[in-house]
């Protein structure tokens, strides 16, 4: 797996050989970042990658300008290859791994986000509830954006905390992009 632009382009991601990671495939990530290219400002960007496995979606916004992000795995042994990943680019201070729960990172937000990146487990039991868990928890600002990469079948129940933006489908993997139901009312009002 390599990183598809930016500083980064072409460096080799490496993860665990067994399927405990399922990496977002370059195909997916190429377009989270395209569609996100006019949406989102990476020089002054914070994102979070939920779940991170290889860092593949946190690097990603590295390589492209993004001013800090937060790597949230909770196995010790593929944050061993996150950390690896991250050092052999030489990215200076601009990061942090946190080897732990994504739903406890989460009750300690202390910053919001720009973008918030989760690739979690398809047979992850909270999986339907996570985008109530980023919006409850305060970690994307009010314009910024989650995605969510998911199984074909995983259905999101309405919530007045978000609205869902956008929707793609790639094969048996679907990304779902979320705002915050604040940004709506705030372009309503623009209006």
């Amino acid at each position: 797996m390599r990183v598809i632009a930016g500083t980064f382009k072409g460096r080799v991601l490496r993860t665990v050989n067994d399927h405990s990671v399922r990496p977002a495939t370059g195909k997916t990530r190429g377009a989270i970042f395209n569609i996100l290219q006019n949406r989102i400002a990476w020089n002054n960007a914070r994102v979070l990658d939920l779940f991170a496995g290889s860092g593949s979606l946190g690097i990603e916004a590295l390589s492209r300008g993004a001013q800090y992000a937060v790597f949230v795995e909770n196995s010790r042994r593929v944050a061993e290859f996150l950390k690896q990943n991250i050092e052999q680019l030489h990215v200076n201070g601009a990061y942090a791994v946190e080897i732990t729960d994504a739903e406890m990172f989460l009750k300690r937000i202390a910053k919001p986000f720009d973008v918030a990146f989760a690739d979690p487990p398809y047979a992850w039991e909270q999986l339907s509830q996570l985008p109530t868990l980023v919006f409850e928890s305060g970690a994307v600002v009010n314009d910024g954006y989650l995605i969510i990469e998911h199984p074909e079948r995983m259905k999101f129940q309405p919530s007045p905390l978000w609205r869902i933006t956008l929707v793609r489908k790639y094969g048996n993997t679907v990304l779902t992009f979320f705002q915050s139901s604040d940004t709506e009312i705030a372009k309503d009002a623009e209006k």
